[in-house]
């Protein structure tokens, strides 16, 4: 299947139904009186959160999406049938803009996660609502509301607990392979990825975390160069970048000038990209002599002028890759742990507050 991460859709709303003005016309009952019913409810749209798709494919070629309108009311107190709704089936981590004020509407960030796009137009009033003492035959009846009409922008940023950022045959293909059940296509020339491929790491039984790895960067992508900037995006939810290097390309090429590069296309990009927690993984040790492996690190390190954690390993011989993981597993399950103390640091300090303000509002007396 192919990999689409933006679309432009229209949606539309179904209308309502029509009220109708009917009078009872019944043997034994001369007078019998209004008894026109209401119009049935237009249909709506919304949008839905699954988890077994990963792409907008389907949007990308079907860009009308329209529910039918509710049926017009009838005689004898008969109200028209509402429209059914229209679910549209969109890929978790989806975000949902209007086109028109580049408004967020809705970021899909759970499985069953339902989200109104476009409301249904609610249907006429028959003319049983306009009977009065002094209306006894009431001709009025209401025409139904139009429903929703908009232009949504979709946009997908995929779920990923770590992100692969690097230059093209740095390894990144080769090590999400070793580690995940990824299987994506992996040879020896440039951007052989080209759309982001997603990895469970199976720590244990219970124990995992996702891992995406996205097309190859290289130095001018911020000005189009290569497949530029646009799959980027797909890292802005992770918490943890590994930049994979290349320690020993086989051309004249030198690692810390593409590491460098690297840095400063992911800034152009975001800044708050830029200032995610990142690991440098030094990749390909294997073709190193073991006596040199050490000062080459050294010295690599040196002149990029790294401060962060480096590891080294061979994706292809998987050398160094479960101490990796074992890494990214701890640093991930500590995240976790901090926020969920954050959170309920906050809560404890909004119920504390709470009780504060009731405790010293003035309007508050105790009455001995």
């Amino acid at each position: 299947m192919k990999f689409i991460d933006e679309a432009r859709i229209e949606v539309v709303a179904g209308d309502g139904g029509n009220g109708i003005a009917s009078f009872c016309r019944e043997k034994f009952r001369p007078f019998g009186g209004p008894d026109g019913g209401d119009g049935g409810k237009g249909g709506s749209i919304f949008a839905v959160a699954d988890r077994n798709i990963n792409t907008l494919v389907d949007f990308r070629f079907s860009k009308l999406h329209m529910a039918k309108r509710g049926e017009n009311g009838r005689g004898a107190d008969c109200y028209g049938k509402g429209a059914d709704d229209v679910f549209l089936r969109m890929p978790v981590g989806t975000l949902i803009f209007d086109r028109n004020t580049e408004e967020l509407i809705a970021d899909l960030t759970e499985h069953g996660q339902e989200v109104l796009l476009a409301k249904g137009g609610e249907g006429g009033w028959g003319n049983i609502h306009f009977k009065t003492s002094t209306n006894r035959a009431p001709r009025q009846h209401g025409n139904g509301k139009e429903g929703e009409r908009r232009e949504l922008r979709l946009e997908l940023k995929v779920l990923a607990d770590v992100g692969l950022l690097g230059m093209p045959n740095a390894g990144k293909s080769t090590f999400i392979t070793a580690v995940s059940n990824a299987r994506p296509k992996i040879a020896d020339y440039p951007f052989t990825t080209l759309h982001p491929n997603l990895g469970v790491v199976r720590v244990s039984h219970e124990k995992s975390f996702v891992i995406a790895d996205i097309p190859g960067l290289i130095e001018g992508a911020a000005e189009g160069a290569g497949l530029g900037h646009q799959f980027l995006r797909h890292l802005q939810r992770t918490g943890l970048l590994l930049h994979i290097v290349d320690f020993s390309p086989f051309d004249d090429v030198d690692p810390v000038k593409e590491a460098k590069a690297l840095a400063q296309e992911l800034r152009k990009y975001d800044e708050s990209l830029y200032e995610k927690p990142r690991w440098l993984v030094l990749n390909k040790l294997d073709v190193v002599p073991e006596d040199e492996r050490k000062k080459r690190v050294k010295d690599f390190v040196k002149r990029l002028g790294w401060k962060g954690p480096v590891f080294e390993i061979s994706a292809l011989n998987r050398e160094g890759c479960e101490d990796l993981v074992m890494a990214i597993y701890s640093h991930l399950a500590e995240k976790r742990v901090q926020e969920t103390r954050s959170e309920e640091t906050t809560m404890e300090e909004s119920a504390h507050g709470v009780l504060s303000i009731e405790a010293d509002d003035p309007r508050f007396k105790i009455i001995d």
